[in-house]
């Protein structure tokens, strides 16, 4: 069997499972024996993570590998500081990539208390992981970490980044990155250093990725389908035929997200239609939404810089800014965050590619990893602040409140650089 056809098939699989995982609670839901059973052995659960469900308030995705193949592998949690546990078995999801087999776990818990504090391991049979912790979301305030593209040469830069900006922000809810996460999506080694990179992190907040056009690329750089990307984030359903989990949306407290793809150029050859059906897809679920406020998330640029000793290039609006800024306009969309072009730039607001304070506020993160495009770009019209030039890595704040949304953008010190507040009425 052809390595392409075999992990397609794996995802195949794997969706059917996670389509009819919760058809029968007794199936998946039970209590542990004895209530936290005592399991002796230590269990190393590599890249244990935590990913974005749907519902943050009330479900979460757990994901982790293991060196062997597990037997009767699970999810054990309680509300922490009692001494009740429950377990969810385990859904492989092995996939080779790179030449390496990966033997991938995946459970989904469901019916989890809102805003309240939890504990989980890995267990087996006969072992057991240490004790992560896990806290659903509320309805009140909350602060989360934004990474721009993290993909690197040596991913030390991105591992001082991340790990100091979760030091210093201790009460982040979850992390975003913004996409480009590797240099290359077919490289095992990159997502290794990655993961390596938020050891610590990953395991206790939940993580919300982007795809980039670098998760598209194999060893030649070559543009294939994102099939690393795919297997490591298992986020929420979007309920498409072709694209399944390459775009989706989820609930925070009162902010809706919703994170778009822009690797269509990427795409195209092997499955069409990607832009054209995030356009429809955009519009029903940004009008489903109750939640107060709507953020979208998208790897790829708005606006179409100038480059320097490259007069051909003119300064305007991109492909993707000419098909969804309008409609980001319609739904009333507050913020919209971009990255790719690794700089960073705060827009202000935007109407009709105009510069309006009633349109939504454009942030371009910048870059978190190694990869700097020193005096590149020449800044654009639509500019409102820049980050000090030449660049150098950063990470952006996003705290919520009901009142306002607060964004600041820090250097890698903690030196804050910008900070910029959205509020609505009541």
């Amino acid at each position: 069997m052809k390595r392409r056809t075999f992990i397609a098939g794996g995802l195949g699989a794997l969706t059917l499972l996670a389509g009819g995982m919760f058809f029968a609670k007794s199936t998946w839901y039970r209590k542990a024996a004895n209530s936290v059973r005592n399991l002796t052995g230590d269990l190393d659960a590599q890249f244990l993570r935590q990913l974005i469900t749907a519902d943050a308030a009330h479900s979460r995705t757990i994901m982790w590998q293991a060196e062997d193949v597990l037997v009767n592998p699970a999810i054990e949690y309680r509300v922490k500081g009692q001494a009740e546990a429950q377990l969810v078995p385990a859904l492989e999801d092995f996939f080779t990539d790179d030449g390496v087999k990966n033997n991938q776990y995946l459970a989904n818990l469901q019916e989890l208390q809102a805003d309240t504090d939890y504990e989980y391991r890995v267990v087996t049979d006969a072992a057991a992981s240490g004790w992560h912790m896990l806290h659903t979301a509320g309805t009140g305030e909350f602060e989360c970490l934004i990474f721009p593209d993290s993909q690197s040469s040596d991913y030390s830069d991105w591992e001082a980044l991340a790990q100091n900006a979760a030091q210093r922000n201790p009460q982040a809810a979850f992390f975003i990155n913004m996409g480009d996460i590797v240099d290359n999506g077919e490289d095992h080694t990159q997502w290794q250093a990655w993961f390596h990179g938020v050891n610590g992190m990953i395991d206790r907040i939940p993580f919300v990725p982007l795809m980039g056009n670098h998760e598209t690329y194999d060893q030649n750089w070559k543009v294939r389908l994102p099939e690393a990307y795919l297997h490591y984030f298992v986020v929420p359903e979007n309920n498409s035929r072709d694209f399944s989990r390459y775009y989706y949306s989820f609930d925070y407290g009162d902010v809706h997200f919703m994170v778009l793809n822009s690797q269509w150029d990427e795409t195209e050859a092997f499955k069409p239609g990607l832009m054209a059906e995030q356009l429809s897809w955009l519009r029903e679920d940004a009008g489903r939404s109750r939640k107060k406020w709507k953020i979208v998330l998208v790897h790829k640029d708005v606006l179409q810089y100038r480059i320097h000793k490259r007069p051909e290039r003119q300064e305007g609006i991109s492909d993707l800014g000419r098909n969804f800024m309008p409609l980001f306009d319609e739904l009333g969309i507050d913020i919209v965050f971009t990255a790719h072009l690794h700089t960073y730039r705060n827009r202000g607001h935007i109407k009709s590619f105009r510069r309006d304070s009633q349109g939504p506020l454009y942030i371009l993160t910048g870059v978190a990893g190694n990869v700097r495009y020193p005096g590149l770009w020449i800044d654009h019209q639509l500019d409102e602040v820049v980050a000090p030039q030449p660049e150098t890595d950063n990470y952006l704040t996003m705290q919520v409140t009901d009142e306002a949304i607060t964004v600041k953008c820090f250097l890698p010190d903690g030196q804050v650089i910008d900070t910029v507040k959205v509020t609505k009425a009541k």
